[in-house]
């Protein structure tokens, strides 16, 4: 049966990580191979009562991640609908490229901290396209934008999703990771913008030229306003929610949508019915990026069957006996994620090591919300944001990986060497 679930895991692990050359979304690879490690399990065990109440108990940590996410989504989205990103973006001018780069890296780094690095991403290479002429330079944006975002979505509990599987997972805290993670995670950003900022020199910005009969939904500066401050107020309300009642995550970022559609509904309510249909939160639900969901959902399911059998903690064993040094694991799990996905990776790194060898906060966990975080900045394929840019600007792999994936393995190492004399140092 073991030899079964390991094959099977790992033929769904390469469904996923050759979701382009094969054409077959990785969310169908996720569903079938979760179906399929649970059925060989269910038959294999011969105990259903044993199988369902395990079954029952992954399936609740995976509803906690799920609504979590789903929550947080339909806020951007809400955001978006509203036009509440251009409080930032509009800000946004200059007349030379480094400069431009520092100031979009810097925004990236630090939206990405309070929204997520997929949603981040999509702002801000949108962005660039109302900005940059040249498709040389959008391409070049885009992938300090990656890196940025990754880096920036490290940090803090809500960033990204591996973090936030972590933190609802009970490995970190949210006033911990963030300040173990915050100068790492800089450094990682700060490497590659300042060669690029150099590499870029003195270079102008070329504004694209706009169609003045070009037709945009406009909002009002009062509801962009609201609906930005109220929907980042509640994000960031969220790890303050856990701590003050103890609840878990998901239930302060359903609550805060409550709050949210309720506001929305009272401020359009005497609106005309087009108008209104396109800025409520029933629509935003309809937006939400559902196949990443279902992806979630899948893995997660998966990764737990390996849990239940003892998988993931024998490999664990095996390259604590083999190699040894637990920062060269992290970081080799960082690397490997540049290939696959981060999301099955932790998920699997979750089982493979228990709360009472490594208690939560410590060295093992937060160095792995750094690695899995910014690891997967070195391929376009690595992170959720670099597929996002790769669709949105039909970024090449190759391109990609001559001209950004150098520069985001130098952030990657020099930001992995702070945190490690960053740790000796302070504990």
């Amino acid at each position: 049966m073991l030899t079964a679930l390991i094959l099977v895991f790992v033929l769904t692990y390469t469904a996923i990580a050759l979701e382009h050359p094969l054409h077959i979304n990785k969310s169908a690879s996720a569903l079938l191979g979760a179906g399929l490690l649970w059925t060989i399990y269910a038959m294999g065990q011969g105990d259903p009562k044993a199988v369902s109440h395990e079954l029952g108990e992954s399936l609740m940590g995976t509803a906690q991640i799920v609504f979590f996410l789903m929550g947080a989504m339909t806020i951007v989205e809400v955001v978006d609908a509203h036009n509440g990103f251009e409080v930032i973006t509009s800000r946004i001018k200059t007349t030379k490229l480094s400069t431009l780069m520092w100031m979009v890296g810097f925004v990236s780094f630090f939206l990405s901290a309070i929204l997520d690095n997929l949603t981040t991403t999509i702002v801000m290479v949108s962005l660039m396209k109302k900005l940059l002429d040249q498709r040389e330079d959008r391409l070049f944006f885009a992938g300090i934008i990656v890196i940025a975002a990754n880096a920036g979505g490290a940090w803090t509990p809500i960033g990204d999703v591996t973090t936030t599987m972590l933190w609802i997972g009970g490995q970190i805290t949210a006033v911990e990771i963030m300040k173990g993670l915050f100068v790492p995670s800089m450094i990682n950003l700060l490497v590659p913008l300042g060669v690029t900022a150099w590499l870029l020199g003195s270079r102008p910005v070329i504004a694209p030229q706009r169609s003045p009969d070009e037709d945009t939904f406009e909002t009002t500066a009062f509801e962009r306003n609201l609906m930005f401050f109220l929907g980042l107020s509640i994000l960031v309300a969220v790890p303050v929610f856990k701590t003050v009642t103890h609840l878990p995550p998901f239930m302060g970022i359903l609550f805060g949508l409550g709050m949210l559609w309720l506001v929305g509904d009272l401020v359009h309510r005497k609106e005309e019915d087009l108008r209104k249909q396109r800025l409520t939160l029933a629509r935003a639900l309809t937006r939400i990026d559902m196949s990443s969901i279902v992806f979630f959902i899948g893995i997660l399911l998966s990764v737990a069957v390996l849990e239940h059998t003892h998988i993931l903690s024998s490999i664990a064993q095996w390259l604590d006996k083999t190699v040894g040094r637990q920062d060269v694991i992290v970081m080799l799990i960082g690397l490997v994620s540049a290939v696959v996905d981060n999301v099955p990776l932790v998920a699997a790194s979750m089982g493979m090591y228990s709360l009472t060898q490594y208690p939560p906060d410590s060295f093992l966990w937060e160095f792995m919300a750094y690695c899995a975080g910014t690891g997967g900045s070195i391929l376009i394929i690595g992170s959720a944001a670099g597929v996002a840019a790769m669709g949105l600007e039909k970024i090449d792999f190759i391109w990609y990986m001559k001209r950004i994936s150098g520069l985001a393995l130098l952030g990657y190492f020099a930001g992995a060497v702070v945190y490690i004399v960053q740790f000796k140092l302070l504990h």
